[in-house]
């Protein structure tokens, strides 16, 4: 069991809609904190929306989930773990972006996770748009490329836009691949679905041995299947998990940029989660929650709730981790 001071304020001592908003009602640690260094998992909001090319509003996104994570509590009601005993958490903050430049942006970004990487804290990050993944991939991924389980409804690896735009939250994977962060042949997206303007991205992803789920083959096959080949195909080198909350059906997740009809509904959005147990997840995200176009909160609970069963995947395999720290 970990230190107490690393515990999150309890509902039974606090009511929930009281105190500071921090991730999961986690400790904030700022650099200088002395407790710093005792960090295992940190928890971060990527404030930035510099990426989107339609409805823009993720920049708002970690706001919204800090504020709707204060109802997640203790224990997982369905697989029991308690991870905020199983590894020192706490919220680290957010990286201060640069709204008005894009590149300048990207840069930050890169060089708050190189700190964290330095440390020794995996990340568990909250953004923003799905470019944010980027810079990510750039502190994490340098030097031994990663595999990737990627949940989305977007392949999100076109070439670029608007007749050269490279850097948008449809091209980071594209990126990531094009500068050896990703290892394509570890890499699995789930759930790709909706109209395109053509196959671009897919024949990308077939030239380079990434492998492509659309939501038709997600739904025929079901989640366990489905996952039993993600996970096979990550191995067990080091993987990355991106969450773009459009991967879920509008039904369920409307509060988000892109959305795409036909997806899972929230008890898979959270099942497909659970199917990572046993990777080796240096990192992950969830990207893409859009206040501005939520109703009733509803999508940023959902992303707060899936936050949590990342956090407990990750977690569950804290032991690992301080061995080979040693």
């Amino acid at each position: 069991m970990t230190d107490p001071f690393f515990a999150p304020v309890s509902g039974l001592d606090l009511p929930r809609f009281a105190g500071i908003a921090s991730f999961m009602r986690l400790p904030y640690l700022p650099p200088d904190h002395p407790r710093r260094p005792e960090v295992e998992i940190g928890l971060i909001g990527v404030p930035w929306d510099g990426g989107t090319t339609n409805r823009p509003g993720p920049r708002h996104g970690p706001r919204a989930l800090r504020d709707a994570s204060t109802m997640i509590r203790a224990q997982n009601g369905v697989t029991g773990q308690r991870p905020f005993e199983a590894a020192a958490c706490a919220d680290l903050g957010d990286v201060p972006p640069t709204p008005a430049d894009l590149m300048d942006s990207l840069a930050r970004i890169e060089t708050f996770y190189d700190g964290l990487r330095a440390e020794g804290i995996r990340p568990l990050s909250a953004g923003g748009d799905h470019l944010c993944t980027l810079p990510i991939l750039r502190a994490l991924g340098r030097g031994a490329p990663l595999g990737m389980v990627h949940f989305d409804s977007h392949t999100d690896l076109f070439r670029g836009y608007f007749g050269g735009a490279l850097y948008t939250h449809g091209t980071p994977f594209r990126r990531a691949v094009e500068e050896g962060l990703l290892d394509p042949s570890r890499v699995t997206m789930i759930g790709i679905r909706g109209t395109t303007y053509d196959d671009e991205d897919r024949d990308f992803a077939r030239a380079v041995g990434i492998r492509v789920i659309p939501i038709e083959e997600f739904h025929r096959r079901g989640v366990e299947d489905v996952m039993a080949e993600a996970r096979a195909r990550a191995g067990a080198g080091g993987v990355y998990v991106s969450y773009d909350i459009d991967f879920v059906d509008p039904a369920f997740a409307p509060g988000t940029g892109t959305p795409e009809v036909g997806g899972p509904n929230s008890w898979q959005a959270l099942e497909v989660v659970r199917g990572l147990a046993g990777l080796r997840i240096v990192g992950a995200d969830l990207v893409e929650v859009s206040p501005p176009f939520d109703s009733g909160g509803v999508t940023a609970y959902l992303g707060a709730s899936i936050l949590f069963e990342i956090l407990c995947v990750m977690a569950g395999g804290q032991e690992i981790w301080r061995r080979e720290s040693r």
